[in-house]
């Protein structure tokens, strides 16, 4: 970095130091893995101890300086028998109206950021300057600090005029270590993109680029594999429930870990868990073969160009290829432009939808127009938002069915959604963003016109950068009818939400009537799912068939629990609970069970439901969506095994 320009970038900013320190390490002491808070300057004045600046080693003497970022992983172990040094704590912040010049230096070269060292031309000047700064910090006085910041310039302009004179080498921080190592220190811990940009002292964009750059990987994805990861270790080491594993590795809700962990190995935790110990199992029998150490026993195909990283070998050692992902080197380009440019689009035609399914005219998102489009004001819970009249690049993490319904295709979506059995096919051509909520660095390069999120705080603000952002928090809207009728309004679709939900009423009518001629009216149905050593049950608005059993269908749960399971949606029962929320049906979700396997269970084989055959088992793929064209195909596929036409 030319100095005339960390002169510039210095003369601009404003200082703030933040803390003084003076520390001696002894025999047996050591400062391991201390993330810095805070940029640092740090001054040795006796003994010789090794320094670790994330990867980078180096040996600290008497009088040298070290400066390091915000971020930085910082190590000192000794190499005498005391260290004594100071660190001066600071940090730089810079007006908003900085000059664009400034804004495109800064981001190119942050002095504040920098790493080096080196021994001081005058040492006992900075010396005095520091023990003075030290002195005055601790005297806690509005005056005292008044003078630390004078000091703490003093020392700043020693220090650049020997950078200067001597040409003293400085050297970048590799942030894609440097966010990789926290991940490895806090991958349990919550993690988003713009919280490790707001540790590390970088821009979103900018660490987005190069950690995925470095590892092929965006900051979410990377966390992900670094916990299944995690979590297959412990599966396959410790005799932990899968909910107590998925809460060791950061995910509080094991439902959602394990649609993670079956998406990235190809197997539930509890499949998972069985074959690993299955396979070693016979590894270590005596009738097995021993294998040779000299021969693998598989074949690990070569592959002779950059993009080996695509292929993975699976259990049986078959080859599978992954998608290359695209690049989002543009992702701060394109950032800039969604702040700058409204997103523009052609009226688009009005389409009648069919009843739970994708018209074949429905419409698909368009590129970006330059063309001047229309917008309305939508009032919101974060306050009234100007929209597209006709928005057609739609990016949507929630609220996928009611768009198919209305015949409008998103342009993106995550990934946990495209896999909704009763979507996939209208969903095929729309963009993957990500798991759960999806990513920013996607969402930007897809340059919506308009967003849609069930997100109300931590990533509303990223997404309203983007593109106005209309946040709809889980449970506002409780049906159907709620829902079309909503998005029919947003998107200019009324007609076709009003044709939607009168097919939509008329099967479920249809359905019910069904349903009642062979039920009696006091038959008491359980919405109940098996995961691992856990029972659960639920309400009617959670998944899992509650919505089309209680709601569409207009059937009962168990007249003692039907308050408590209305009020909570959900509840872990015990074994001792168990019987109290089986009713006369049980709609069961399970990966593994079976109507046998239930009959030969001590406790299950006591409920009349399974005595009776009155259980319907299917797997979580199908149960636990909840949208108004899951909940109709849901209603008329429990209501044709009710009245045995399945």
């Amino acid at each position: 970095m030319i100095i005339n320009d960390q002169l510039l970038l210095w003369n601009h900013a404003s200082i703030k130091v933040l803390d003084v320190r003076h520390s001696v390490l002894r025999a047996g002491e050591a400062v391991q893995s201390y993330r810095l808070p805070a940029s640092v300057f740090m001054f040795a004045t006796r003994g010789e101890a090794y320094i670790k600046l994330d990867e980078a080693k180096h040996v600290a003497g008497r009088f040298q300086i070290v400066h390091c970022g915000k971020g930085t992983m910082l190590d000192i172990f000794l190499a005498e028998e005391e260290f004594e040094y100071y660190m001066i704590f600071y940090k730089a912040s810079f007006p908003l109206t900085l000059q664009p010049k400034l804004v495109a230096l800064l981001k190119q070269y942050n002095p504040f950021q920098l790493q080096y060292r080196f021994l001081p031309i005058d040492p006992l000047s900075i010396c005095r300057i520091v023990k003075d700064m030290e002195q005055e910090w601790r005297e806690f006085r509005y005056l005292e600090r008044f003078q630390v910041k004078s000091l703490f310039y003093q020392f700043v302009s020693l220090v650049l005029q020997q950078i200067h004179k001597e040409g003293i080498e400085m050297i970048e921080p590799d942030l894609a270590l440097q966010a990789m190592l926290y991940i490895e220190e806090h991958y349990a811990k919550p993690i988003t993109l713009e919280s490790l940009a707001e540790i590390l002292n970088y821009s979103i964009p900018q660490l987005s680029v190069l950690f995925k750059k470095k590892t092929g990987y965006s900051v979410i994805d990377y966390v992900i594999r670094k916990r299944i990861d995690c979590a297959k270790s412990l599966l396959t080491q410790t005799d932990a429930t899968v909910k107590e594993i998925a809460a060791s590795v950061g995910y509080k809700d094991s439902f959602y870990f394990g649609r993670l962990f079956k998406k990235g190995v190809g197997e539930s935790p509890g499949q998972f868990r069985r074959l690993e110990r299955t396979e070693r199992k016979a590894e270590n029998s005596p009738s097995v073969p021993i294998r040779s150490s000299i021969a693998l026993d598989r074949l690990w195909r070569y592959i002779s160009d950059d993009n080996h990283y695509q292929y993975k070998h699976n259990r049986e050692g078959r080859i599978l290829m992954f998608k290359q992902s695209k690049s989002v080197t543009v992702a701060y380009l394109m950032l800039c432009l969604a702040l700058l440019l409204s997103a523009c689009t052609s009226h688009a035609p009005n389409l009648q939808a069919p009843s739970g399914k994708q018209s074949s005219s429905a419409t698909t998102s368009a590129p970006p127009s330059s063309a001047q489009t229309k917008t309305k004001v939508i009032s919101t819970i974060n306050g009234d938002i100007e929209i597209p009249d006709h928005p057609n690049r739609i990016v949507a993490d929630q609220y996928l069915g009611s768009f198919i319904a209305l015949g409008v295709i998103p342009i993106g979506a995550p990934g946990l959604h495209r896999q909704n059995p009763y979507l996939a096919e209208a969903l095929k051509a729309v963009e993957d963003t990500g798991d759960v909520t999806g990513s920013l660095e996607k969402v930007v390069e897809l340059q919506p016109d308009l967003i849609v999120t069930g997100d109300t705080q931590n990533r509303y603000e990223s997404l309203s950068k983007i593109a106005p952002t209309i946040s709809i928090p889980y449970g506002n809207l409780k049906n159907a009818h709620e829902e079309l009728t909503y998005f029919g309004k947003l998107l200019g679709r009324e007609k076709e939400a009003e044709a939607w939900l009168a097919d939509y009423d008329q099967r479920i009518a249809a359905a019910k009537e069904k349903v009642k001629k062979v039920i009696p009216e006091n038959a008491t149905f359980s919405i109940l799912e098996s995961a691992e050593k856990n029972t659960y049950a639920y309400g009617e608005n959670f998944g899992r068939g509650g919505q089309a059993v209680y709601q569409a269908l207009g059937l009962k749960p168990p007249a003692a629990v039907a308050k408590d399971i209305f009020e909570k949606q959900w509840a872990e029962l015990s074994n001792e609970l168990l019987p109290k929320y089986a009713g006369d049906y049980i709609i069961l979700t399970s990966n593994d069970r079976t109507i046998e396997d239930l009959k030969a269970d001590p406790i299950w084989s006591t409920f009349d439901a399974v005595k009776n055959n009155r259980v319907y088992i299917w797997k979580e793929e199908r149960s636990w969506y909840y949208d108004p064209i899951a909940v109709l195909s849901q209603t008329e596929e429990i209501a044709a095994w009710l009245t045995k036409e399945q």
